[in-house]
C-alpha cells in the first residue's frame, strides 16, 4: 500500500508541529505551509493526496483557498477550524470541503476522518453495482432495495435520496447538496422538506434517528451515511 501525502495548512506553528508528528507517526508523508497562497502553490506542484485546512489564515483565508484549489484539485479537504458556527460549516462544505472538524479536537478523530476521505477518493473497482450493509442490500443497477431479504418499496425520491447516501459513505452531505442533487438546481433552502423525506426513508429502513445504524443527523447542517459496507 502506497504512503499517502497530507498537506497541513495551519498558521499556528505549535499546532502544525503537533499535527506533523501525529501524521508521521501513522506513516503519512507530510507537507506543511502557513498560508493559503503557499498551499495553492504546493497543491499545484506536488499534488498531495489530502489537505487539512485551517480557515483563519493570514492573507487569503481558508474559504478563498478552498474555492481556488477546487478549480484544479480534487484532493479531499478536511477543514480544521475553531469556527463552530453552522453557517461556517455549511459554507465550507458547499465550497468543496469533504469534512469539517472543530477545534479543540481529538487527533485520532482527525486521522480517522482523513483516512475515511482518502478511502472515498480511491478509485472504486468495477463490478456489480450492489452495495450491502448489515440487513440492507442496495442494487444501484436495477434500482432495487432489500431489507432483511425482503423487497423494500421506495418512492422515486426516496430511492434517489438513498442513492446519494450510499454513493457517499461517511461524507457529510449538506441540506443544500442533497436538495439540489435529488430535487434539482432550483432547490437549496427547503430543509424542512428534506427532513420529511429523510424521516420516511429512515422508517422504511428500520433506522432510528436517536440511535442510527444508517443515517446520522448533523444538526442544522445535513446528514451522513454511517453504515459500513460488507
Amino acid at each position: 500500500m502506497s504512503i499517502a501525502t497530507v498537506l497541513l495548512v495551519e498558521d499556528d506553528d505549535a499546532l502544525r508541529r503537533a499535527l506533523r508528528m501525529s501524521f508521521r507517526a501513522r506513516d503519512f508523508d507530510v507537507l506543511e505551509v502557513a498560508t493559503g497562497e503557499a498551499a495553492l502553490t504546493v497543491l499545484a506542484d506536488q499534488q498531495p493526496d489530502a489537505v487539512v485546512l485551517d480557515l483563519g489564515l493570514p492573507g487569503i483565508d481558508g474559504f478563498e483557498t478552498l474555492r481556488r484549489l477546487r478549480t484544479y484539485s480534487t484532493a479531499p479537504v478536511i477543514v480544521l477550524s475553531a469556527r463552530d458556527h453552522q453557517r461556517d460549516k455549511v459554507d465550507a462544505l458547499d465550497a468543496g470541503a469533504d469534512d469539517y472538524v472543530t477545534k479543540p479536537f481529538d487527533p485520532e478523530e482527525l486521522l480517522a476522518r482523513v483516512r475515511a476521505a482518502l478511502r472515498r477518493a480511491s478509485p472504486v473497482p468495477t463490478g456489480p453495482a450492489v452495495l450491502r450493509f448489515p440487513g440492507l442490500e442496495v442494487d444501484l443497477a436495477s434500482r432495487s432495495v432489500r431489507r432483511d431479504g425482503e423487497s423494500l418499496h421506495l418512492t422515486k425520491t426516496e430511492l434517489e435520496l438513498l442513492e446519494q447516501f450510499v454513493r457517499n459513505p461517511g461524507k457529510l452531505l449538506t441540506h443544500q447538496f442533497l436538495l439540489r442533487a435529488v430535487w434539482g438546481p432550483g432547490y437549496g433552502s427547503e430543509s424542512n422538506y428534506l427532513r420529511v423525506y429523510v424521516r420516511q426513508l429512515r422508517r422504511k429502513l428500520g433506522d432510528d434517528a436517536a440511535q442510527p445504524r444508517f443515517i446520522l443527523t448533523e444538526s442544522g447542517i445535513g446528514y451522513r451515511w454511517i453504515a459500513e459496507s460488507e
